[in-house]
């Protein structure tokens, strides 16, 4: 039995067209992956213990960009560079935003907020170290103030040098840990901490 004339050149415009649409589908992808982590969220890792219990060192979180965080609220992990203060991103947590009051009684490790004292379960320990800046003071608008949650190993608002932060410095919101970090005590990678953070 004889082929038809031109099935043969039939099929392989065929396959030629499905190669290509496979090659389309994969570039669109790489495309869309990049646009998301160019504009949407970043993969920023943890440098330090400052965030000690809540973050290690090494963990890999997702980043929300600034762009898309619509503000930020006391409780939000933020990434930040200051490149006058450190010229790496550093991780902290918002305490206080524009126009509220911060206080911190160095000798009871307490800090307030509008007078009232922050329950702090992520802390490791009470807050005794000041670093130089003025108390109470309020927060400037388009400003937030944040610190580390291992709080007497943390530069952050305390010190003079960094104070309150423009939100134009922040990079972004993390809002989900990707790879933890090896633990500080065990160097064991616990990988039960994937997930959101608050």
């Amino acid at each position: 039995m004889q082929r038809e004339a031109g099935a043969e050149p039939q099929e392989k415009k065929s396959r030629n067209r499905e190669a290509y649409e496979w090659v389309q589908a994969l570039v669109c992808s790489v495309l869309a992956v990049v646009l998301l982590f160019t504009f949407g969220v970043r993969l920023i890792g943890v440098d330090g213990h400052s965030m000690v219990p809540s973050l290690q060192d090494g963990d890999r979180l997702l980043v929300l960009n600034s762009t898309l965080c619509g503000g930020y609220a006391p409780g939000d992990v933020v990434v930040l560079r200051k490149e006058s203060f450190l010229p790496t991103p550093i991780v902290k947590r918002v305490v206080a935003t524009a126009g509220q009051v911060v206080d911190i009684d160095f000798t009871s490790g307490t800090v307030f907020v509008d007078g009232k004292p922050l329950q702090e379960d992520y802390t490791s320990e009470r807050t005794y170290t000041a670093e130089g800046t003025e108390f109470p003071l309020t927060v400037p608008e388009g400003s937030v103030f944040v610190l580390g949650d291992n709080r007497n190993h943390s530069t952050d608002s305390r010190d003079a040098r960094l104070g309150t932060v423009d939100e134009r410095y922040i990079i972004g919101r993390a809002v989900y840990l990707a790879f933890p970090g090896p633990d500080a005590g065990t160097g064991i990678r616990n990988y039960g901490r994937i997930g959101g953070i608050g």
